[in-house]
């Protein structure tokens, strides 16, 4: 109920939020603020912004759990400049208003009973969707009811650093920063590495985030500290969101493993280009191109260290990474272990992935247990092993300063990931990627799509696969984004 996109009065509610502007007074003492930080709203209330915000106020805006008392109550709270408290946690509440030493409390709809004794002003009827948006138009006091009389704007006590939210912070703690004059960024996700703009905000000046989506302290500390270290393809500092990607699958040896190896690097890109025009006139966000390289290659055979695996020279695939990046593309190393640790795969392509626009892709497909052979049957992998990885990773892209990076795992059965729960993808260096690459008729590829999705957690970003001899038929772009749900962010052609 308190999220901004609860109903369709929120959406004329957060036009107000963004609309105002407390203008500074030199001289005015800012917020203490050793560095940026999170408030988490844990209640989904604005009490934990208030008591952030706010050492006192006169007045308090109460609102009942309503999209439309809290619009009602945004309103009235940015133009009292006095905090917006969400009902529920009765104990709570009635203790921040304590705290506060509020004499007055605005109430909004039906708020239940206050302890302590402040002057109650019930505000008047509800504003509609159509008033509210008519407020953000005219002077805020225009909209004030009956029995709101001698209510004025109170002058933010201290000057406030930027902050910033989403669709998933509350209304009241959105209402609260506004009416303490604070500047409110609405980001489309919780990462101040969303975009360029927000890249640059987070780099000059420390800020506060409000909501728990953004995590840890710790966590938006080095969001902020990797907002430093240069833009994707497609704008930002995020593999995904803010881009999708298509992209080529394959070896630069030939045709045999993928349509990327069928003409050299320029004519490639060219072609991917070409698939794009057609997906990017069906999305909003920018359509980049992509090619995930198969760096090490299972084979039949166990080789000279009996491993089951052909392990490339990284300067043999310097062609393909530099041919789409120097397009604006990305580039994946997708590794095909055999009886190697992926782990020890990636490491030979260590100075390949400390380029910025170089991910990894780890196959599970292909990753074979002691006595096990290419082809006997689909192989696995363990939670740890996908973790070592990551963990390595993420020290990579740390210790050179790097951008996020990509990070794919495919999977088109359930028993190539069987502990997938137990993957760490709290981490803010990495984009993980699930890669659900079954192929068939569209029914049974979406049945595999359905599958693997199940359980999956939000971390995950969605990736999809076109077969084009395999697939019965190959999914066409328009087919491709708006029957597979969700979107996938990520298209690969082989």
């Amino acid at each position: 109920m308190r999220r901004l996109t609860a109903a369709l009065t929120l959406t004329t509610t957060l036009t107000l939020i963004a609309g105002c502007s407390t203008p500074a007074e030199p001289g005015r003492p800012a917020l203490p603020l050793e560095s940026s930080d999170v408030i988490s709203d844990a209640g989904d209330n604005g009490i934990a912004t208030s008591a952030r915000l706010f050492e006192s106020s006169e007045v308090v805006v109460l609102a009942a759990d309503t999209p439309e008392d809290l619009a009602r109550g945004v309103h009235l709270a940015i133009s009292a400049g006095a905090p917006l408290l969400a009902a529920g946690d009765q104990a709570a509440v009635d203790a921040e208003i304590a705290r506060l030493g509020a004499q007055r409390v605005i109430t909004v709809g039906e708020v239940g009973p206050l302890a302590g004794s402040p002057e109650i002003t019930p505000a008047g009827p509800a504003a509609t969707p159509a008033s509210i948006s008519a407020g953000v138009a005219a002077s805020l006091d225009q909209d004030t009811a009956e029995g709101m009389e001698g209510l004025a704007h109170t002058a933010p006590a201290r000057t406030m650093p930027p902050m910033l939210a989403t669709d998933e912070t509350s209304l009241a703690a959105i209402a609260t920063a506004r009416a303490a004059g604070a500047e409110v960024h609405v980001l489309s996700h919780p990462d101040p590495r969303i975009t360029a703009e927000t890249m640059a905000l987070v780099s000059d000046q420390d800020v506060l985030a409000l909501g728990e989506q953004f995590g840890s302290r710790e966590r938006l500390h080095t969001a902020i500290d990797m907002a430093s270290h240069g833009e994707l393809p497609g704008g930002g500092g995020l593999v995904f969101p803010g881009r999708r990607m298509i992209a080529f699958y394959g070896h630069p040896s030939g045709d045999a493993l993928g349509v990327m190896g069928e003409q050299p690097p320029a004519e490639a890109v060219e072609r991917v280009k070409a698939h794009i025009e057609n997906y990017q006139v069906l999305e909003e966000q920018p359509v980049v191109p992509a090619f995930e390289i198969i760096v090490t290659v299972a084979s039949e055979f166990p080789g000279d260290d009996g491993k089951f695996t052909n392990v490339g020279n990284p300067e043999d695939f310097r062609g393909y990474i530099d041919a789409i990046t120097e397009a604006g593309g990305y580039a994946f190393l997708d590794l095909q272990p055999g009886q190697a640790t992926f782990l020890e795969q990636a490491k030979v392509y260590e100075d390949l992935l400390k380029l910025p626009n170089v991910g990894l892709a780890l196959d599970p497909e292909w990753n074979l247990q002691p006595g096990e052979q290419p082809l006997q049957r689909v192989g696995h992998a363990e939670a740890a092993e996908i973790n070592e990885v990551a963990d390595w990773l993420a020290q990579l892209v740390r210790d050179n300063d790097l951008p996020q990076k990509g990070l794919i795992v495919h999977q088109f059965q359930v028993q190539m990931l069987r502990d997938r729960d137990q993957i760490i993808t709290d981490r803010p260096e990495l984009a993980f990627i699930l890669h659900a690459d079954g192929h068939g008729t569209p029914g049974q590829k979406m049945d595999t799509w359905h599958a693997m999705r199940e359980g999956l957690t939000g971390e995950w970003f969605m990736a999809w696969k076109n077969f084009i001899d395999e697939d019965t038929p190959t999914f066409t772009p328009e087919e491709t984004y708006n029957n597979v749900d969700p979107r996938p962010w990520f298209v690969s052609y082989q």
